[in-house]
């Protein structure tokens, strides 16, 4: 008797979104409270870094709610 194949995991996606986006904030904000050492260091570009993490985070995060908006019609 074949095996079926497993039905492919199709999570909510959003969450996965939203916790890069604060990874991103959280880790600016404690360079942020590190920029002297920061600038001392010639390290002053990972908090661009973190602001852009965050910032290209919101194309991400608006595709993936259209993403999950979409989730009931695929299973179907």
């Amino acid at each position: 008797m074949p095996l079926e194949p497993p039905k492919p995991l199709d999570p909510p996606t959003v969450p996965f979104a939203l916790a890069g986006m604060a990874a991103f904030a959280l880790a600016g904000l404690v360079l942020l409270l590190n920029k002297d050492w920061l600038t001392a260091n010639g390290h002053e570009s990972w908090l661009s870094i973190c602001v852009a993490g965050v910032v290209w985070g919101i194309p991400g995060l608006l595709t993936m709610i259209v993403h999950d908006r979409h989730r009931k019609a695929r299973r179907s």
